[in-house]
């Protein structure tokens, strides 16, 4: 997730090979941090969206369009004036720095040539897009800096643009040998902190990939390696650096299931375990990448009102869930207690008056027991204390057997809808868990005059061999893949133990593949809480043997003579039908 030198050296390659030459058509500003310009080259348009968010600073070619406000703010209209219709002529990135250079050639009032520059620099709450004249004079930028709010560099019209050096970081392409292993290994941090320390536009995440590839452990002190090793690690650098200088880019986004983790413009050979997709662009890679990851965020942040009830709930039947266990182990004497009145009964004829123990056989064991004695009271009387003492923890444990279990199977229900919100892709995955939630009572129903459609469908799958997979995003649609859609011969397949969805493979009345079991059961383990672990226990059964106990909560079955196998959550090779 680094938008570091090298992914902007990326953008470099693209602008040059796509809009180097061409004729800026319009410019807009959506967002009071944001551009949107459109530039015409060779009978083709491009739409090149440049952001200075503080928090999510930002530079791609986008085929998509953003309203733009009735009147046009200051900063625009000045482009406008200045480069509405100018060509341009060059593109730059200095050094490795997360900045770029456009040159744009235009026509003055007075019809001369002039040139200026709109400088981009994407870094982080630092981001500023500044317009400069060919001198290096600031005319204006999207964002003013005064001294007030940086003591480093100020951004104001009339000020001399420059770079801040304010890490004396050296540019990777220049370095030499020499250099680089003095830079490196004196310094007595962690490897990987060395080398992003050291040189300009490279991440943390670049620095790890670089120590991957030299197979050096990035967490031990940089100056505790052999020289062997430092030459080593800077031939990798070299390599490294070497496919950036010829444009070597392979732009790329790394999943974990369905969730991007990090993109890159060159492959991350770190994350050889898990799935990589590859993009023709890197705008394309940067576009698919935060358009993902901001419906993630999206749902996590409007499911979080029903996350807060679900864990409130959670939390307070896990309290009395453990309090009802700890009752319940108090119960565990009253067997105790009925062989002591037995015991009394059968050999307390013959008690002292005022005895405080009676020392008896146990029959049930065969083994001489001592039994407590209220020596006020003779052995009827302290047997009845006894039976009484029994009756009432009998009833106890009676009792407290029945809500013990409900107050455990209200744990896994609402586990269950947990792992249903973490499902969760869409607003409409969630109406129909809020629907669940209202109907269970952990949600106040509210009448509003009109049904809540419910448009949130299952996963569709093919199997390789050809076979339809559904998989429930929550209880309700468990319950209905399960009861309506899956016929008596069609398998179901759940995480064994553990909250999820069901999984129902359409056997069409033929005897399934081996591979077409493992995708299901990997689709199950996915589709759980144990999703990230190594390994899951998959249960499946033939649907015919599934029941639903009478009052259960939604998508609560039980089955007795299951299969089960243990398997892995990886389901990237597994083809998802929209």
């Amino acid at each position: 997730m680094a938008f570091d030198g090298i992914v902007i050296a990326n953008l470099v390659k693209e602008c040059r090979d796509t809009i180097l030459g061409g004729k800026i058509n319009k410019i807009a500003q959506p967002e009071s941090d944001e551009l949107l310009i459109t530039i015409k080259n060779q009978k083709n348009q491009y739409r090149l969206f440049l952001s200075a968010s503080a928090s999510l600073p930002l530079i791609y070619f986008t085929s998509s369009n953003k309203p733009s406000p009735l009147t046009a703010p200051n900063f625009c209209m000045l482009l406008r004036k200045h480069i509405g219709s100018g060509k341009i002529v060059n593109i730059w990135q200095p050094g490795l720095e997360r900045i770029i250079n456009f040159e744009i050639e235009h026509l003055n009032e007075l019809g001369d040539v002039c040139r200026k520059l709109l400088i981009v620099e994407i870094m982080g709450k630092h981001s500023n897009i500044i317009f400069c004249d060919s001198d290096g004079k600031i005319i204006d930028s999207i964002k003013h800096v005064s001294m007030q709010m940086s003591s480093v560099r100020e951004v104001l019209p009339g000020r001399t643009y420059f770079i801040p050096e304010t890490q004396q970081k050296t540019d990777p392409l220049t370095v030499t040998e020499e250099e680089f292993i003095a830079r490196i290994f004196s310094k007595p941090v962690k490897l990987s902190k060395a080398i992003y320390s050291s040189f300009t536009g490279i991440s943390p995440c670049a620095a790890e990939e670089l120590c991957f590839r030299a197979s050096l452990e990035s967490d031990q002190s940089a100056s505790s390696f052999s020289e062997l090793e430092q030459r080593h690690l800077f031939h990798q650098f070299e390599l490294f650096m070497d496919d950036i200088k010829s444009g070597n880019f392979h732009p790329n986004i790394v999943f974990s299931g369905k969730e991007p983790i990090e993109f890159s413009a060159l492959f991350m050979q770190q994350y050889h375990d898990l799935k990589t997709v590859s993009y023709s662009t890197v705008s394309e890679m940067l576009e698919t990448y935060y358009s993902v990851r901001n419906a993630i965020t999206r749902i996590r942040q409007k499911s979080s009102d029903l996350r807060r009830v679900v864990q409130t709930a959670l939390e307070r039947n896990s309290k009395k869930y453990d309090l009802q266990c700890k009752q319940l182990k108090d119960t565990e004497k009253r067997e105790k207690y009925r062989i002591y009145g037995e015991l009394l009964n059968t050999y307390g004829y013959g008690l002292e008056e005022g005895a405080k123990t009676l020392e008896a056989l146990n029959y049930y064991t065969n083994e001489m027991i001592q039994i407590p004695l209220d020596p006020t009271m003779n052995a009827q009387e302290n047997a009845k204390k006894y039976f009484d003492k029994y009756s009432k923890l009998k009833r106890t444990y009676e009792a407290l057997s029945t809500l013990t279990q409900e107050t455990a199977d209200e744990i896994a229900h609402l586990e269950s809808i947990s792992t249903s919100l973490d499902i969760a892709l869409s607003e409409e995955d969630l109406v129909q868990i809020k629907e669940e939630m209202m109907e269970c009572g952990y949600i106040k129903w509210r009448y509003t005059g009109k049904k809540v459609k419910i448009t949130s469908k299952p996963f569709h799958y093919l199997s390789s061999d050809g076979y339809h997979i559904y998989v429930g995003k929550n209880n309700l649609q468990n319950e209905e893949l399960t009861f309506k859609v899956a016929s008596g011969s069609d398998w179901w397949f759940h995480a064994k133990g553990a909250p999820g969805s069901h999984v129902i493979v359409k056997a069409n009345g033929e005897e399934l593949p081996d591979r077409t079991f493992e995708e299901a059961a990997r689709l199950a383990a996915y589709y759980s809480k144990n999703r990230n672990s190594e390994k899951v226990e998959i249960d499946y059964i033939q649907k015919k043997h599934i029941k639903k106990p009478n009052g259960a909560k939604p998508g609560f079955v039980v089955y007795y003579t299951n299969y089960s196998m243990v398997i892995d959550s990886d389901i990237s090779k597994i083809q998802q039908i929209f």
